[in-house]
């Protein structure tokens, strides 16, 4: 049979990808993926377009994007999606920049503890502080901050070192299972400036 031809149950697409039925599921109830027909008994069909829609929707959201962003870009309603790839590999660049901070903090203080030294009281707080930073919602001007830092730090490349930088986060993306993306997605939606 032609696969474009072939309809799928929701736990044979599921078993199909490698998703699970709940997220397929979810992906029904937000509107994302709703299945192009249904069983006499009124389970949920799959056609080859859902199969192409499902595919598309894992591939935006292997760029960052949340569930509400990647509904946006395929129902049209998002002029550019370079715009919110962008806005999403800043805050990814943020993140970086303070998981950073905290590992050179903590190789301090292993490297005190190797020395039988007890780390002072004001380099635990540096290191509680940084750990905090990576946590907690940014505040707008931290965010257009780090905007304008990536995007001075950026404007020297060559096209040859722009693109090489983005085939990296292409294969760290390619690397995450879709657990690890969804949690990377939540976590930076909680650093996203809330005004």
């Amino acid at each position: 049979m032609d696969t474009d031809e072939k309809t799928w149950r929701v736990g044979e697409l599921a078993q199909a990808t490698g998703l699970s039925v709940r997220t397929l599921h979810h992906y029904d109830e937000i509107g994302l993926l709703c299945p192009s027909g249904r069983t006499g008994s009124g389970h949920r069909q799959y056609d080859a377009a859902d199969v192409r829609r499902l595919h598309r929707v894992l591939a935006l959201r292997g760029f960052g994007l949340s569930l509400a962003e990647v509904g946006q870009v395929l129902d049209g309603t998002v002029s550019d999606v370079r715009e919110l790839v962008r806005r999403q590999l800043e805050v990814v660049e943020e993140q970086v920049a303070a998981a950073t901070k905290v590992q050179h903090k903590l190789r301090g203080v292993l490297s005190g503890l190797e020395q039988t030294e007890e780390p002072s009281a004001q380099t635990l707080i540096e290191l509680i502080e940084v750990m905090t930073a990576m946590t907690r919602a940014l505040t707008r001007q931290e965010f257009d901050d780090l905007a304008e830092s990536r995007r001075q730090a950026t404007a020297h490349l060559s096209a040859e070192e722009l693109a090489a930088m983005a085939e990296v986060r292409r294969q760290a993306a390619a690397a995450m299972t879709p657990a690890e993306r969804e949690e990377l997605s939540r976590t930076r939606a909680a650093l996203l400036p809330k005004d």
